[in-house]
């Protein structure tokens, strides 16, 4: 079951987003062979074209267990002022060749807006 976090952004603002992933006895999760993939949209009603996909990074892989996520300065300028949805997805391959996804955070953003 995915973890839920609500976030609050800036219009007009780089933001980075750092996601520290542990096993059950603590210990940095192994990311080696793994792809992450998040975005977010301003209601799940909306198609997949509406959606604004995180850039994302999986930080020394076999070591750290750590992902960042990152939205631009012009993505966040896009995005309306308001409550958004958002979900992060770890995914790998299993023995028998199988694409394994796991939903592992969801949430809201708040998108406040720019002044300047």
């Amino acid at each position: 079951m995915a973890e839920y976090e609500e976030f609050e952004i800036g219009q007009s603002t780089d933001v980075t987003v750092e996601l520290h992933l542990v096993t059950q006895d603590g210990a940095a999760k192994d990311l080696t062979d793994h792809s992450v993939a998040a975005s977010l949209k301003k209601s799940y009603n909306d198609s997949a074209g509406e959606a604004t996909s995180f850039s994302t990074q999986i930080i020394s892989p076999t070591t750290s267990g750590k992902i960042a996520l990152t939205l631009s300065n012009t993505q966040t300028t896009a995005l309306r002022k308001g409550r958004h949805v958002y979900d992060v997805e770890l995914s790998f391959t299993d023995s028998d060749g199988e694409t394994v996804t796991e939903r592992i955070l969801e949430g809201r953003i708040n998108v406040t807006p720019s002044v300047t």
